[in-house]
């Protein structure tokens, strides 16, 4: 074997030794499997992380034990009772303590149908709540408890950073006390949804709520329950689902930053004061109660809202609002029915003046209008 040879031989095997010698450095403890994982072991750490005392969650093959762990015992069954009968179900988690008392939010319609509520723990402890307030139209009501050491406090979120897709999972009751504690996970799957829905027993949609949606699954009993990020931080309050055959894996859940900004007016047993317009309405669709109210309308007009009448004394009768006309907008917002006029209308409070853009005889104008308070029983 000539001379040249044997140095290409020995260069080879000097690459070979010198690469096998850098991965035991670098990886031979994975090899070995000294360090307690396995070698083909990858996670992912949770990146939304608002509240101060919160820790990041690793993510891998093991699930989010570790985040459920974290909010688990937050979580509480609710029960609501109509003369010691019971009459709804829900979920609800602990957001504050103090000294005395654990306050647990949930939502208005799983305790609106009642006159005394229960919650459970997870501990399995029944303990009588109070119902310090509440309001349908954010869905929104705080109970009270007596202090209980199988309770812990929800780190409260923030839904504003949270973006498409990130993993999310929720805490609740499906169907009832059976399955209570039951974990569902899921990816936020739009913001922002704006859904018309009812606030009373009528089918008629009267509100419009500005909502997260997920795929995580949601089903009666979860209402009121939180709606969590992959660190355990609450980012929203589980509301509703859509229910139809044909559709699967869209629930809905109000954004934690909107109940905590009404949370502390609830905390106080008052009532929220919305704003009023003054005015009685229709929606431009309603042709044939329109038809009995004398007004007749375009049929091209499938958007805005007829005014029928104004209230003695409110901003509608002082801004000079006509039976017939057709409001098409609110400070630049369109509204496409009374649903959406009130959602645009208690983004303000009494007192405040808005831009009301209305139709009279198909001329468009405008006119400033001072909101009076909504009188409530």
């Amino acid at each position: 074997m000539n001379e040249k040879l044997k140095n290409a031989i020995l260069i080879i095997v000097s690459f070979v030794i010198g690469g096998v010698f850098t991965f035991l450095i670098i990886d031979g403890k994975n090899l070995l499997g000294l360090n307690g994982t396995s070698s083909n072991t990858s996670g992912t750490t949770g990146l939304t992380c608002s509240a101060k005392n919160c820790t990041k969650v690793v993510v891998d093959e093991s699930g989010i034990s570790e985040a459920v762990e974290k909010v688990y015992d937050a979580v509480v069954f609710v029960r609501t009772y109509q003369s010691e009968q019971a009459v709804a179900t829900g979920t609800g988690f602990v957001y504050k303590q103090d000294d005395k008392y654990d306050y647990i939010m949930t939502n208005q319609h799983v305790v609106s149908g009642g006159d005394s509520v229960k919650i459970i723990t997870s501990k399995d402890v029944t303990l009588d709540a109070t119902i310090l307030g509440g309001d349908s139209y954010i869905d929104i009501a705080v109970l009270r408890v007596e202090k209980n050491d199988g309770l812990t406090v929800a780190s409260l979120g923030n839904s504003e950073t949270a973006k498409l897709g990130d993993f999310v999972f929720t805490i609740g009751s499906p169907l009832g006390y059976e399955y209570r504690g039951s974990i569902t996970t899921g990816h936020l799957s739009g913001k922002d949804r704006m859904i018309s829905v009812s606030t009373t027993s009528s089918s008629s949609e009267d509100w419009v709520m500005r909502v997260l949606q997920t795929d995580a699954a949601i089903n009666p009993g979860n209402s009121g329950g939180p709606l969590l990020n992959i660190n355990g931080e609450v980012i929203g309050i589980n509301s509703m689902k859509l229910v139809e055959t044909e559709i699967e894996g869209m629930g809905f859940a109000i954004p934690i930053e909107y109940a905590i900004s009404h949370i502390e007016t609830l905390e106080k047993g008052k009532k929220i004061e919305w704003p009023m317009l003054g005015v009685t309405m229709l929606n431009t669709t309603d042709v044939m109660a329109l038809y009995r109210e004398g007004i007749t309308i375009s049929k091209d007009m499938e958007e805005g809202v007829v005014v029928v009448g104004t209230e003695k004394n409110s901003g509608a009768e002082k801004a000079g609002l006509e039976k017939g006309d057709i409001i098409t907008k609110i400070d630049d917002k369109t509204v496409k029915n009374s649903a959406y006029l009130r959602y645009e209308l208690y983004q303000h409070a009494p007192g405040d003046t808005i831009e009301v853009t209305y139709l009279r005889d198909n001329k468009e104008k405008k006119v400033k209008v001072t909101l009076t308070k909504m009188e409530t029983d």
